[in-house]
C-alpha cells in the first residue's frame, strides 16, 4: 500500500506543480518523447494528464489494497482509475487550450443562441443585450422580435432571433408569465 500511496503523493505534486509554473514542464515532457507519439497529439502527454495518470492510479489502487485485493489486482485497478483520469484530463486539456472560435463572435453568428436583457428593450426602440456565443460574450442592441408586443425589462432571459446590423439583434423572451 505504501507504494501506491507514495505513486498518489507523487502525482499530486506534478499536478501542484503544472498548476504553478505551467507549462514549463511540458517542454521537457515532450522532448523526451520526441516522434514517438505525433498522432496523439501533445494534450496527452502533458504534465497535467501525467500527474492525473498517476495519482489516480496510487490512490486508486491504495484504496483496492486497502479493501483486501492482491496487489495483481490493485495494479490492475490503480491503472484503470489512471486511465480514466488521464483520459479526462485530456479532455479537459483540450478543451482549454483548444478554442475553435477563429474570430470574434458577431451579431450573425449570435442567431439562435440564450442571453439577458441589459438595458430595457421598449417595443418601440432599442434596449441591449449580453449574449454568450461560445466562450464569448456579445454585448449588442437589441429591438423586439415583430411578434412580440410587449417590452423586456432588464434581467429577463432571451433568444436572438435575427441580425439587423453589425451592431443590433432581433430578440425575443424565452419565457413570460401568464396572467
Amino acid at each position: 500500500m505504501t507504494v501506491f500511496l507514495v505513486l498518489g503523493v507523487a502525482g499530486v505534486l506534478v499536478l501542484a506543480l503544472s498548476l504553478v509554473l505551467g507549462d514549463v514542464l511540458d517542454g521537457p515532457v515532450e522532448g523526451l518523447l520526441d516522434g514517438l507519439f505525433d498522432g496523439l497529439g501533445s494534450d496527452v502527454f502533458s504534465t497535467a494528464v501525467l500527474g492525473s495518470f498517476v495519482s489516480a492510479l496510487g490512490f486508486s489502487g491504495a484504496i483496492a489494497e486497502a479493501l483486501g485485493a492482491p496487489t495483481l489486482v490493485s495494479t490492475a485497478v490503480g491503472v484503470g482509475g489512471g486511465l480514466v483520469f488521464g483520459a479526462l484530463a485530456v479532455w479537459l486539456t483540450r478543451l482549454l487550450r483548444h478554442d475553435d472560435a477563429t474570430e470574434p463572435p458577431s451579431t450573425t453568428t449570435a442567431v439562435g443562441y440564450e442571453g439577458v436583457v441589459l438595458t430595457a428593450v421598449p417595443v418601440d426602440g432599442y434596449g441591449t443585450v449580453r449574449v454568450l456565443v461560445g466562450t464569448r460574450a456579445l454585448r449588442v442592441n437589441a429591438r423586439l422580435d415583430g411578434d412580440h408586443p410587449l417590452p423586456l425589462e432588464a434581467g429577463e432571459r432571451i433568444q436572438v432571433t435575427g441580425s439587423v446590423s453589425p451592431t443590433a439583434v432581433t430578440v425575443a423572451p424565452l419565457w413570460r408569465e401568464l396572467g
